[in-house]
């Protein structure tokens, strides 16, 4: 009997797949006002991390979708989560910007009519253990779609959620 259980649960965890042994976490995306409007899951990936975002409540439309410095979203306009992660040297923002380093910038976020949106995106320029370090990380989203050009943020404007990694 005991074998037939190992070999169950052997089983089932590789009709699972790779996906459900990585590590991932969970984190609650908030609004401006502390009300919880969705989730973020990150999951770890041998080359990056990849995160899915699920929100409701946004004004429809396109907007940026970043990596913040820290796990800290108390303050109600977000600035409490620091800039976007990057690497070393000055901040040189943007996914079309040949000499960008902030390992922060993600593409946009589409919301729809109804106020949700939901994505999946995959970043090569961290790993979930670097988000989770010593003060952790934020996704910050913005109010207005990231150009991945201007600089500091492409003008993707006010934040307008955010959900703490630790």
């Amino acid at each position: 009997m005991r074998r037939l259980v190992l070999a169950a649960a052997a089983l089932a965890a590789s009709a699972a797949g790779p996906a459900a042994l990585a590590a991932s976490t969970v984190a609650e995306l908030k609004n401006n006002a502390g009300q919880a409007i969705g989730q973020i899951t990150l999951t770890d990936a041998p080359k990056g991390v990849i995160m899915r975002v699920e929100t409701k409540g946004l004004a429809p439309g396109w907007h940026g979708l970043h990596f913040h410095e820290k796990a800290d979203c108390s303050k109600s306009d977000f600035t409490s989560a620091g800039g976007h992660t990057h690497g070393a040297g000055d901040r040189i923002h943007g996914l079309l910007n040949p000499a960008a380093n902030e390992t922060g910038d993600l593409p946009n976020l589409y919301v729809g009519a109804d106020g949700t949106g939901a994505t999946e995106v995959f970043s090569t320029f961290l790993k979930l253990s670097d988000l989770k370090d010593t003060d952790g990380s934020a996704v910050v989203i913005h109010a207005n779609p990231d150009d991945f050009m201007t600089q500091p943020i492409g003008g993707a404007g006010a934040r307008v959620a955010c959900a703490e990694i630790r």
